[in-house]
């Protein structure tokens, strides 16, 4: 007998055990290959990448939240009849991983340097397969029914095989070449980075003024710099052609203060004279506007610093300086010359490295580029005629659309060992440039002319081919053929322009259509205040120790509900507590309808006998719920979904119907217990399978115990699916009215202090036919939950003097209880009731009364918002009649 098969055997436990459940109940999913797509050939396809974390560490909660959106869609579609298939895989993130594992070494007084390239690489390897393995184990931690079989990494074989082949192709169009250019430049890890791979902070630094004499000695113009060091690079100064100021000037030369080399004036249309001075000094090495200008006048280029941020040769008396230590001394120098003549306060934007955080460098450098223009062109192309992708929430199609619009060339070379090899062999001898998928003849042999470039590929370039190249581009492969392209991408919206952008734009490129038809867009996860969370603030919320504390499905719950497509979302330990109390709940809801389902089996399930009224509006109310939430599930709405299902179950079906069903369980009407045992079990089964996407173990826990169809598991059962037969709107107007006239009798003896224990007196007085039907047949349900020691039902009953009122749609109610109340608080407690139908009775009429909400509105809405001040003004008239009595 399977594990499966014994838990049917056995009782539900007293209290639900999350630890236990989610390893026994992981196991045995993995075991019987549930997740595995492929096995239904004929069904139509539904496919996710996961967006592949950095081998670099553990998953936070940002990865948490992520995680669960994509389990909570993959579960639905695979419950729909989908063959669902979500890929599973790690990026090897180069510059993250290359600097951890350096951090690594220099602990141990290593360097990569000392171990060469190769052996570098092996502790690499080492790390990925260490950090991989924990991330596969965190996975399963959260409950995620990936397809392991199919698991990628960005730098295995097949993965490193299509990125080959994606810079051959390119590079063979034009569309990557190598050049020398101003490049953002990390002097910690000495390496390239693409523009958005610089976060720009706000720094409070200086604005220095500065003298730059005419080499005719006939005056001087003055420039402003916030990096005065630069200016040991710089080649010219530039004015605009029309500023008669400066016209006359054009062509000369100036001094160079401290190295006192000489530089021309030159007129350029960059530059803006109502800006300053209306004279720029121009470094064509360390600035990428400079470097346009001085390629439009031929200007030298002089880089003045080396790759660690350290002033080189050309820096004069400042060579072996760092570039900070420079920029003190040579302010000081300039001081003392005369030259600096003011230095402002100057607050500014200063690009820092993602990665390092090291202030970045514009610098001159030999790289390789992908030419943007051409492919953000067809992009934007497709995204205009339909043919791109349908961004959710609508909004963040801007954010793709503005970088896409504003694209630069992108640098994809890096300066490091971790990563793709850059294809590309450079001959000694002859200066050819090869390039190609494989090495050209006879590199790697000895004495061989042919050297491999030393970089490797930015790694955003092999994640920007994920969603076809872990289906196995550029071979045709049968999961290519039949998954491609994916249904859905869920990332953060800051994640756009890195990663979303460039999968867009490659796979137009390489497979002619979209690579995914909708993009999710999450917001960020942050600490209760609103706070970003960090290190530094150390407000950071580790997933594993929710999942410790409250279970997954508890957490899983809450980041999946608790917020909006598109909105960050606060994390709060509260809001975990109240969902680890819903499956609590659910648990002990469950288990005491089991304990009335002993012996029944799903054969026993017949739903064509005569149901009571409570029957009929749970039914009906579920399929309610089902066709709601599919909807709801259908358009990415998780938080909507959330509500709809906590308020079904907590309150439908755990407070009422399972309160009202107690009375037939426990009564002498067998087939009205059959019926009743027949509506719990449908109920409860199709009801956990709604829930399964979002707590995963729990329903299957209880699932399991449940008598239902055959199926070894709720991951393939069937998503319920609404059915208008089981409507009833006169169900659900009963209930209504029996829900409405018990919680106000609770209500009255909360205020009064009279405990739900004890009996008392109720007076009913039905003020219509229908709603003095509806009472007479369900009397036991008033005495039961009112907890009445005598009920009286009496359309003609005349109000007792001394009595506790309620007024409710279509009854008055009196409970006498003498002795317990007080005759003024009782009129100062329906004073306060009608100062509320009072404010409900104005906005209602005010609605009615403004003649743009009568044209928009549906007619249909417009009777409901009619029949709502009809019933609030009756009960109004109720209240004032019952106050007069009582002040008689």
């Amino acid at each position: 007998m399977s594990e499966i098969e014994q838990r049917n055997t056995l009782e539900l436990p007293t209290t639900y055990d999350p630890t236990s459940a989610e390893q026994k109940w992981y196991d045995a999913w993995i075991q019987g290959e549930y997740f595995k797509a492929g096995g239904r050939p004929d069904a139509p396809k539904y496919t996710i990448v996961i967006p592949p974390p950095n081998v670099t560490g553990k998953l936070h909660i940002g990865h948490a939240l992520d995680l669960t959106l994509q389990d909570i869609l993959i579960r639905f579609k695979r419950m729909q009849g989908f063959d669902a298939l979500w890929v599973p895989g790690t990026d090897h993130a180069g510059i993250a991983t290359q600097a951890k594992v350096e951090g690594k070494l220099r602990e141990e007084g290593v360097s990569r340097y000392d171990l060469g390239r190769e052996a570098f690489l092996a502790k690499v390897w080492a790390w990925k397969e260490e950090y991989a393995g924990s991330i596969r184990s965190q996975w399963a931690k959260m409950g995620l029914s990936l397809d392991y079989s199919r698991e990628r990494f960005t730098l295995d074989e097949g993965l490193s095989k299509a990125v080959r082949e994606v810079f051959v192709r390119l590079y063979e169009k034009g569309l990557i070449y190598r050049g020398k250019r101003i490049i953002n430049w990390d002097p910690a890890a000495r390496t390239a980075l693409s523009d958005i791979e610089v976060e720009y902070k706000e720094v409070n630094g200086h604005l220095y003024h500065l003298r730059y004499p005419l080499s005719d000695g006939s005056g001087d113009l003055t420039v402003a710099t916030t990096r005065p060091e630069t200016m040991l690079g710089d080649t010219a100064v530039a004015v605009h052609p029309e500023d008669e100021r400066y016209r006359h000037l054009i062509g000369k030369t100036l001094r160079l203060p401290i190295l006192n080399r000489e530089i021309p004036i030159v007129g350029d249309t960059y530059v803006d004279k109502e800006f300053g001075s209306g004279a720029v000094k121009i470094t064509p090495a360390h600035d990428p506007n400079d470097f346009e200008v001085g390629a439009r006048h031929d200007l030298p280029q002089i880089i003045v610093m080396d790759e660690s941020g350290k002033m080189n040769e050309n820096a004069g008396p400042y060579q072996g300086m760092d570039r900070t230590e420079c920029r003190k001394a040579i302010v000081k120098d300039l001081q003392e010359q005369g030259v600096c003549v003011r230095i402002e306060d100057h607050v500014h934007q200063v690009g820092h490295s993602e990665r390092s955080g090291a202030v970045v460098e514009p610098y001159l450098s030999t790289q390789w580029f992908v030419a943007m223009k051409p492919l953000a062109e067809a992009s934007i192309e497709a995204q205009k005629t339909g043919k791109g992708v349908n961004f959710v929430p609508d909004r963040f199609e801007r954010t793709y659309l503005f970088w896409m619009e504003n694209v630069r060339d992108w640098c994809i070379s890096r300066q490091l060992w971790w990563g793709h090899r850059i294809p590309a062999w450079y001959h000694e001898t002859t200066g050819e440039i090869y390039v190609g998928a494989e090495a050209p003849e006879g590199a790697g042999e000895p004495n061989s002319p042919w050297r491999q470039d030393e970089d490797v590929l930015d790694t955003w370039f092999s994640s920007a081919l994920w969603p076809f190249s872990t289906l196995g581009w550029p071979e045709q492969t049968e999961d290519l053929k039949r998954f491609y392209p994916t249904d859905v991408l869920v990332t953060g919206y800051d994640i756009i322009p890195f990663w979303v952008s460039r999968m867009i734009f490659t796979a137009l490129e390489f497979t002619g259509t979209a690579p995914f038809k909708d993009v999710l867009i999450h917001g960020l996860v942050r600490d209760a205040e609103g706070r970003k969370m960090s290190k530094s603030l150390g407000n950071g919320v580790d997933p594993f120790e929710v999942i410790e504390k409250y279970g997954a499905d508890a957490m899983r719950y809450m980041l999946s509900t608790g917020n909006t497509a598109g909105q960050d979302l606060r994390f709060r330990w509260e809001k975990v507590e109240q969902a680890r109390n819903f499956a609590n709940k659910i648990w002990n809801a469950s288990r005491f309808a089991l304990m009335n389902l002993e012996g029944f089996t799903a054969a026993d399930i017949d739903l064509s006998g005569s149901l009571s009224t409570a029957d009929r509006w749970i039914l009906h109310r579920f399929h309610e719920t089902t066709r709601d939430v599919t909807r709801l599930m259908e358009t990415y709405e998780f938080g909507e979904t959330g509500r709809l299902l906590y308020n079904f179950i907590w309150d439908d079906l755990c407070d009422w119907y399972i309160e009202f069903a107690k009375l037939t369980l426990y009564g002498n009407d067998a087939e009205a217990k059959r019926s009743t045992q027949s509506v719990i079990a449908y109920v409860l089964d199709r009801t956990m399978r709604l829930l399964h996407p979002f707590m995963p173990y729990l329903s299957e826990e209880i699932w399991q115990h449940l008598p239902h169809e055959p199926g070894e598991t709720i991951t393939l059962a069937a998503w319920p699916v609404y059915d208008a037969a089981f409507e009833a709107a006169d169900a659900v107007a009963e209930m209504g009215l029996l829900m409405e006239a018990i919680r106000a009798v609770r209500n009255v003896r909360a205020e009064v202090g009279v405990t739900p224990g004890k009996k008392i007196e109720m007076m009913a007085k039905p003020t219509n036919a229908a709603s003095e039907s509806i009472l007479r047949r369900n009397e036991e349900y008033l005495r039961r939950f009112c907890n009445t020691s005598q009920l009286t039902l009496d359309a003609a009953l005349t109000p007792p003097d001394k009595a506790m009122t309620a007024i409710v749609t279509g009854l008055e109610i009196y409970l006498p209880l003498a002795g317990l109340i007080d005759i003024g608080q009782e009129i100062a407690r329906l004073e306060k009731e009608l100062a509320t139908l009072n404010q409900e009775v104005e906005r209602v009429e005010k609605k009615l009364a403004n003649e743009g909400y009568l044209a928009k509105a549906p007619a249909q809405v417009v009777e409901q918002e009619r029949a709502k001040g009809q019933d609030y003004r009756d009960k109004r008239d109720k209240v004032l009649a019952r106050i007069a009595e009582l002040r008689g």
